[in-house]
């Protein structure tokens, strides 16, 4: 009796079996060692045929809700917490008003939620007092409103038939009166009522030549008067401490006027006018006799002709 062969190593051929199989090989349709079964995990953990659900949707969900929480905590804070609301108004600027004056006047009660305070209406309140030019409001959080006031600036005194003195600044507007006339304020010397000062072109062109003045000169003027001429323009007239009379014409060419006027003033001119830069005019007094003589000086030559 002949014995069997011994079996074939694996991994060297062998003749196949029925069917095709190898010797020692898988059965056809299994699995090759080391691949994953069907239905199991891949690599990496995932099992095929499922898909991961995105999470973008949760996320934008999340976001929304949480800044709707946002939204809703600020209003809360702001308009219900009873923390952020108006508890001081501070006033500056003020000088010829008190502080009491524009709280009173900007009409923002305490306990007001500060987010509710409309500046700009506190503004316009505020400015609605004839002796501020101009204010600014400010929310200082969490609890504080700072209004910043401009006052306006007299810069004339009118007479009033009823006695006393309205101050109005340069556009007219009456800013307080007083009993007396102050020491370095001009008189403006106009038949214009209280009433009709204000946005007059008659006080315009006072206060325009007055602004345009040099210091030196400025403080020398006791009066100033603004007549209209033919051609439509006022012509501003002002009055010195030492009794001269300075007829300026009308607003503009200030640097030469103010030059030909620290020339002719020191001099023996009652009457010095420089409302034609580059020819100015003088006139002398004669007291005993009361006989003006014309001077007319052309300060670009520096010369005099007697007329």
């Amino acid at each position: 009796m002949s014995e069997a062969p011994p079996p074939a190593p694996r991994g060297t051929a062998s003749a196949a079996e029925p069917g095709g199989r190898v010797p020692g090989g898988p059965l056809p349709g299994a699995p090759l060692p080391g691949a994953p079964l069907p239905g199991g995990p891949l690599p990496g953990g995932t099992v095929p045929g499922r898909r991961r659900r995105p999470r973008s949707r949760w996320r934008a969900a999340f976001f929304v809700l949480a800044g709707l929480a946002i939204v809703a905590g600020s209003g809360w804070a702001l308009l219900g917490n009873r923390l952020l609301v108006v508890r001081s108004v501070t006033v500056t600027g003020t000088h010829l008003l008190i502080p009491g004056q524009v709280i009173v006047a900007a009409d923002v009660p305490p306990g007001t939620p500060l987010l509710r305070v409309d500046a700009g209406a506190v503004t316009r309140r505020v400015e609605a007092i004839p002796q501020v030019a101009s204010a600014t409001v400010t929310k200082d959080w969490p609890d504080r409103l700072v209004i910043a006031v401009t006052e306006r600036v007299p810069v004339m005194a009118v007479r009033m038939a009823g006695g006393g003195y309205d101050l109005v600044d340069q556009t007219g507007v009456i800013v307080r009166w007083a009993k007396a006339q102050p020491a370095g304020l001009p008189l403006l010397q106009t038949s214009l009522p209280g009433a009709a000062l204000r946005g007059s072109a008659e006080v315009a062109a006072a206060a325009g030549v007055l602004a345009e003045l040099s210091p030196w000169l400025a403080g020398q003027v006791t009066a100033v008067r603004a007549t209209q001429a033919a051609q439509g323009t006022e012509q501003v007239t002002l009055n010195l401490r030492d009794g001269k009379t300075v007829q300026w014409g009308s607003t503009g060419d200030a640097a030469q006027k103010n030059r030909e006027l620290a020339i002719l003033l020191p001099g023996g001119a009652h009457q010095v006018d420089v409302s034609v830069p580059g020819s100015a005019v003088t006139r002398l007094r004669r007291e005993r006799a009361r006989i003006f003589a014309d001077i007319r000086h052309d300060t670009r030559a520096a010369s005099r002709v007697a007329s």
